[in-house]
């Protein structure tokens, strides 16, 4: 994806910061996911590597997140399923569900099979705006906030809260920008692909994530680091 895809939208950087308009297939005018859904090889492309970039930190949860404590959780924003395939591989009593648009679900399913986790883990259609989210213990937003602007991202942590039972838990994982803005070099470089990608997204400190879950309800956050420069907002409700 970085060769075939970003390094010839990288390009136009200039003119993304002049205008604040994205320099990728929606640069005319239309939405991005449904550009990169409706190609079948570009979407295969983009979902493999969304389970690259997660595979580390998919990792590194499952070893850090206390999952003794939660019996199900549900991933938002799943893709290949990636980080849901990392956590269930390491923790043999949880189930969980992948969420994510319909065209999604046979290259979710064929990983998930592949692992032999298809009594574990299971797809569900949806969209995580439109939708109600899935009931369990834990939910999982990875590099799902940093797409959105700052409505959207508070809409979203609104509806985990709703949606989680008392005592559950909500981890977002994402190139968390240091709260300094001066160490974390690739979530500024993130943040930079966001304006070149999306019309609103933006990456983002622990203590801007920390305190819009608190906002939305949260009693309880903490940040802990994962793989290379990514690190989880964990929030109790």
């Amino acid at each position: 994806m970085a060769n075939a895809r970003l390094y010839p939208f990288w390009g136009s950087l200039t003119e993304a910061l002049r205008t604040g308009e994205p320099q990728n297939e929606a640069k005319q005018g239309g939405d991005l996911f449904e550009t990169l859904y409706a190609d079948p090889q570009r979407l295969a492309g983009f979902l493999k590597a969304m389970t690259g970039v997660s595979m580390g930190s998919g990792r590194a949860m499952a070893a850090k997140f206390p999952w003794r404590d939660y019996g199900r959780f549900a991933d938002i924003g799943t893709a290949e399923g990636g980080l849901a395939v990392q956590v269930a591989l390491a923790h043999p009593h949880l189930s969980g569900i992948g969420l994510d648009l319909p065209p999604i679900r046979p290259h979710f399913e064929a990983l998930v099979a592949a692992q032999g986790l298809s009594d574990r883990l299971v797809f569900q259609e949806g969209n995580f705006f439109a939708d109600q989210l899935p009931s369990a213990d834990v939910l999982v937003m990875g590099h799902i906030l940093h797409d959105w602007g700052l409505d959207k991202k508070r809409l979203l942590l609104a509806k985990a809260y709703e949606t989680l039972p008392a005592g559950g838990a909500l981890i977002v994982y994402e190139t968390i920008i240091d709260d300094e803005r001066r160490q974390n070099a690739v979530g500024l470089l993130m943040s930079l692909n966001m304006l070149i990608e999306t019309r609103e997204g933006f990456d983002y400190t622990a203590a801007d994530c920390a305190g819009w879950m608190r906002d939305a309800g949260f009693s309880e956050t903490r940040v802990e680091p994962l793989a290379g420069p990514e690190s989880m907002v964990v929030a109790i409700k």
